[in-house]
């Protein structure tokens, strides 16, 4: 190295050298990771040494590796070009999540100006081109063309996003294109081959979609830009591009021009094993005690250790740097704030042990937060189960400051229960009233800071929640939240069962419910899947301009309509007569009250609703009265990020819009036409396909006839105007899509619980049997013929649990692999003829199948299919198409083949695409 080995992060010079001569590139790597990590830095570049620019040299490598940004990495005219022995882009939402955190971080410091840590992404190793030149010079990229071209797809979707002819031209001349050049020199960065025709299609915004990853990248961006532009978010639009381009810090590591590439290529993997910042932090800690190191470790260290596992542990440093003040520390810069800290001034031994001291002190309140059920106190242990049962890990801080107070004498027990009540409201009605949990951390951990002095913690934590901006919701608006909004898909399912079972306990039943022993799962008193007379009684409650189906859609999954039952497949979508009788015998008060109805209509509904919100306004405390309220208006956001996640060739209707945002479709339709700039608004359509009469472009952009518009987006009309139904998404489709937890995959459910069919037969039978009495003859048989063409080529069958629809699983056992599926096979559905459910969604999430271009394919081959046509835009979802289908033994031949290739797929073989 230019500068002594031993300069790196005041290690043993010896040691690094030994390092540097066994492995380079594992040496850099180290580096970096002791920079992820929080380890101390030097000058600008903190992750390889004191100077700015290190030469690294060893024999037959030469490199020169400098700390920069993507702004730095690639101004002035360049190109970067990806080599064809690089794999194709790879990130997907697994990749993207973390990194879209960590931009939106790095945006709030940038917004706060508060010039916090920079995040470090990683390196970029780059040699010269054989194609470079002095007038332009091209870089191969040897490692790091995930990150470059993920940035890059983050740029486009915000120049898009912008839409501004000048912010597009600034964006593209500052990162994106080379404005000189022409042909593929015009790319600043040029993918390899397999991705460098959408790549550029994307940079020269002549993209019509696809199921490729650059794509899928691409449309994640968009989809979070949308999330991120609102107005009461501290995120815009600008600081997510510095962030992009200043905040997020690369390590360039330049080969030179006589070095092996592939070699180097070669030798990326050598990345050793991830530092804590927990191990970092302890290291630091006992270098500092020379003489009490012993004591300190056993006596205080060692036990923290047996208690706490790792992320445990960080986390108390992380709530301790919090109490003490930091109200803006993150958890990923807790060694260098604690660092930071212990080298003020002369530290001196005595200072670090009573860093570790006040370490294990705390660690009394975290383990109660963290084991409730040995909290003595009955009301306490109740609020700490409950929080814990929420999963709320973002009170942290403020659960920290009431135990501590109450241990230290300052709350009685009243008063400590009082405060936990008013962190248990405030999560749970916030909740109900669907306000995005993204500010959470922000505020929790700004508490501890905000109490007011000489007020007891319990007053003072309800007057800082009941702040403006907090979102504490009233009265009145959780009672609206109640009665309108679906609560069913917008809420984890732990939460949905949390509300629940804590209203079904506040009707004080004569014989309480275990319900840590009892297996409970919500239920749809108006089933999901509703017959024609459930659709007969909802008609008579239909407000003006609505059908039926807008009544169900807008009623179904509120919480007036759910309650929990452990007979879910026994209820089902039977009238509620046959209902009546079940929940009549349930052990639950809430459902014998259901039973007490004379009917289940909009009605009904509407007056549980009422009566569960009295309950829950009982129950979860409000706000201090008389604070300012501020408009909300979430749900725009959420009608927004759902238009901006549909697919190419997919459309929605203003029904399943409003049914996803708790509204009508009328005030849904009047917010597309009134409000421009929202993305995909014009592919709202009617409830029948039609475009709505009066469409107009909101704002002053003329795009057209709608009709021409949305045929280059895909969208299939026939002769009459109507849009292909096949390529419509519903309200369930949409949540899914933008990622909320709604009910689980039915055929993952089936599967998992249905491997006792191969024993008792009983499943297989009512399968069959429901095949038989709702199909005609040619239908049953060619089903059979096909379910014994997939055993013959070594599958397996796997029944559903449903009684009233029991499914059929086409299954591939796979030994040190999860089973996987492609088809569900629905016998019946509503009465009549089933359907066959080809689960992308489900195949998604298994490998190889997690490759787009695996369930491309897929469908390709299944819609050769006569009368089969899924849409591309439902790759990521469950498509079906009825049995009826299967009538023609041709189409059976053809399933039959695409579920050979499927198989070859799934077993690991090589297969034509």
């Amino acid at each position: 190295m230019s500068s002594s080995a031993g300069d790196f992060c005041n290690c043993s010079p010896t040691l690094v050298d030994e390092k540097w001569k066994l492995n380079p590139r594992a040496f850099a790597t180290d580096a970096h990771r002791l920079h992820r990590s929080g380890a101390p830095t030097h000058g600008s570049v903190g992750t390889l040494c004191q100077s700015s620019v290190t030469t690294i040299e060893a024999p037959g490598e030469a490199m020169q590796a400098r700390e920069t940004t993507l702004a730095t990495l690639v101004q002035g005219q360049k190109q970067f070009q990806v080599p064809l022995y690089q794999r194709t882009y790879s990130w997907t939402d697994k990749e993207l999540r973390p990194l879209w955190a960590d931009i939106l971080e790095q945006a709030r410091v940038v917004s706060e100006g508060s010039g916090g840590t920079m995040h470090f992404l990683g390196s970029v190793v780059v040699a010269p081109s054989p194609q470079t030149s002095p007038s332009f010079p091209r870089w191969l990229v040897v490692d790091g063309q995930q990150r470059l071209t993920t940035l890059s797809l983050a740029l486009l979707a915000i120049r898009d996003h912008l839409g501004d002819s000048k912010q597009r031209e600034r964006i593209e001349d500052l990162y994106l294109v080379n404005k000189y050049r022409d042909g593929h020199e015009r790319l600043r960065l040029l993918p390899t081959q397999a991705d460098r025709r959408m790549y550029g299609e994307h940079v020269h915004n002549t993209q019509s979609g696809g199921s490729d990853r650059i794509s899928g990248a691409y449309r994640f961006f968009r989809q979070e830009l949308v999330k991120a532009a609102d107005a009461s978010d501290p995120y815009d639009i600008e600081h997510i591009e510095l962030a992009i381009t200043t905040r997020l810090t690369l390590v360039d590591i330049t080969a030179d021009k006589a070095d092996n590439v592939h070699r180097i290529f070669e030798s990326l993997n050598n990345t050793g094993l991830k530092l804590s910042q927990a191990d970092l932090l302890r290291n630091y800690l006992f270098m500092r005690l020379p003489t009490r190191d012993e004591h300190v470790y056993s006596t205080y260290w060692l036990p923290l250790q047996r208690k706490l596992t790792n992320a445990q542990l960080e986390q108390l440093m992380w709530l301790h740097l919090v109490l003490e003040g930091d109200s803006q520390v993150r958890l990923q810069d807790i060694y260098a704030a604690q660092q930071g800290r212990l080298d003020v001034g002369d530290a001196t031994e005595a200072t670090v042990e009573a860093y570790v001291v006040e370490l294990h002190r705390r660690s009394r309140q975290f383990l109660r937060i963290l084991n409730p059920d040995a909290e003595p106190d009955a009301r306490v242990r109740g609020h700490l189960q409950r929080i814990r049962d929420w999963q709320g890990v973002t009170t942290y801080p403020v659960l920290m400051v009431l135990l501590e107070r109450h241990s230290a004498k300052e709350l009685t027990n009243d008063q400590l229960v009082q405060a936990l009540s008013y962190v248990e409201s405030f999560l749970v009605r916030r909740a109900l009233c669907r306000i995005p949990t993204n500010s959470l951390p922000r505020i929790f951990q700004a508490v501890p800071s905000q109490l007011p002095a000489r007020v007891p913690a319990s007053d003072g934590l309800r007057q800082v929640l009941s702040a403006t901006s907090r979102y504490w919701p009233s009265d009145s608006e959780l009672r609206e939240a109640i009665r309108t909004k679906p609560i069913y898909l917008q809420s984890q399912k732990t939460q949905q069962r949390f509300v629940l079972r804590r209203l079904e306990e506040s009707l004080a039943p004569n014989e309480p419910v275990d319900f840590e022993q009892a297996k409970l799962t919500i239920e749809h008193v108006l089933p999901q899947s509703p017959g024609e007379e459930w659709l007969a009684l909802l008609a008579a409650d239909a407000e003006a301009g609505e059908s039926a189906e807008d009544v169900h859609r807008r009623l179904v999954h509120t919480l007036g309509n759910l309650t929990l039952t452990s007979q879910n497949s026994h209820l089902s979508n039977h009238p509620f007569e046959r209902k009546q009788d079940l929940l009549r015998s349930s052990s639950l008060e809430m459902n014998k009250r259901i039973a007490g109805t004379d009917s289940w209509g909009a009605t009904e509904i509407l007056a549980r609703a009422d009566e569960l919100a009295e309950r829950a306004i009982t129950l979860w405390p409000a706000p201090l009265p008389g604070v300012e309220r501020v408009e909300r208006g979430r749900d725009w956001d959420l009608l927004h990020q759902a238009l901006a996640a549909l697919p190419d060739g997919t459309w929605t209707t203003y029904g399943d819009l409003a049914a996803l945002i708790g509204s009508h479709p009328v005030p849904v339709g009047r917010h597309l036409a009134d409000v421009s700039g929202i993305t995909n608004a014009y592919r709202a359509l009617g409830a029948t396909g039609r475009v709505a009469e009066g469409f107009r472009w909101a704002g002053d952009v003329d795009r057209g006839d709608v009709h021409d518009v949305l045929a280059a987006d895909g969208i299939r009309f026939n002769a009459a105007g109507i849009a292909d139904p096949g390529q419509r998404l519903t309200t369930h489709d949409l949540a899914e899509l933008i990622g909320l937890p709604v009910a689980e995959d039915q055929a993952a459910g089936d599967a998992r619980t249905s491997r006792e069919s191969a024993v008792d037969g009983a499943r297989r039978n009512r399968f069959r049997t429901q095949l038989t009495d709702h199909n005609e003859t040619a239908v049953e048989a060619s089903v059979m013929r096909l379910l014994d063409n997939w055993c013959a080529a070594g599958g397996v069958l796997d029944y559903g649990a449903g009684r009233t629809v029991t499914s059929c699983s086409l299954t591939l056992a796979r030994p040190g692999a999860e089973d996987i599926w492609a088809l569900v096979v629905y016998p019946m559905y509503g009465g009549q003829s089933g359907f066959v459910e080809v689960v992308f969604q489900h195949l998604s999430r298994r490998a190889p199948f997690d490759a787009p271009e695996l369930r491309a394919e897929l469908r390709t081959r299944i819609n050769r299919l006569g009368g089969v046509d899924l849409p591309e835009g439902k790759l990521a979802l469950r498509p079906s198409f009825p049995l009826a289908v299967l009538a023609d033994p041709q189409n059976v031949e053809t399933l039959t083949e695409a579920l050979i290739w499927f198989h070859a797929a799934a077993a690991g073989n090589d297969v034509d695409l």
